[in-house]
């Protein structure tokens, strides 16, 4: 688990934690009926520089290697649930604020609503692949976002 304080302007801190898995409180949120249509889930993600797998297996897998595992399955089992991989690229450097290490790469994941994002990691495939996941990152944030819009959503223009 990674922790990094970020420095306002204002000075006011604000902690951020990236985490392999939710705590109690965010598990609650997931659970919350919530909005009413698509989900878009932003991932930043850091990868470990080797993978390790929680079984003790040999593996000369990087971090992003075994995520890579992960991540191709995942855009099948998105596509069971209606859901579908949008977004994913390299973090090359960070523009405005400060952190003490940045996230590796980020990506966002549509689901059509909540209840289809717990259908997908409910299934027993996925707690199959899970293993790639934990065994890659290091740490991540996923960030829930809604009512997107702008031009790669086909509406130019609007925010």
């Amino acid at each position: 688990m990674y922790k990094i304080k970020i420095l306002a302007e204002v000075e006011q801190a604000m902690e951020v934690v990236n985490q392999i898995t939710p705590n109690e409180e965010q598990i609650k949120g997931l659970l919350a009926p919530g909005h009413d249509g698509p989900i878009y889930m932003l991932n930043l993600l850091k990868f470990k520089d080797d993978a390790e797998y929680e079984d003790g297996r040999d593996t000369d897998l990087t971090g992003q290697e075994a995520y890579g595992i992960y991540g191709l399955e995942v855009a099948r089992l998105l596509a069971v649930v209606g859901g579908a991989p949008m977004f994913n690229a390299h973090v090359e450097r960070l523009m405005l604020g400060e952190v003490e290490e940045l996230w590796d790469s980020a990506a966002i994941a549509m689901y059509p609503s909540r209840k289809a994002m717990l259908e997908m990691i409910g299934m027993p495939k996925y707690q199959e692949i899970a293993v790639h996941r934990s065994a890659g990152l290091a740490g991540q944030l996923n960030i829930e976002l809604v009512n997107p819009a702008g031009a790669w959503m086909g509406q130019a223009g609007e925010s």
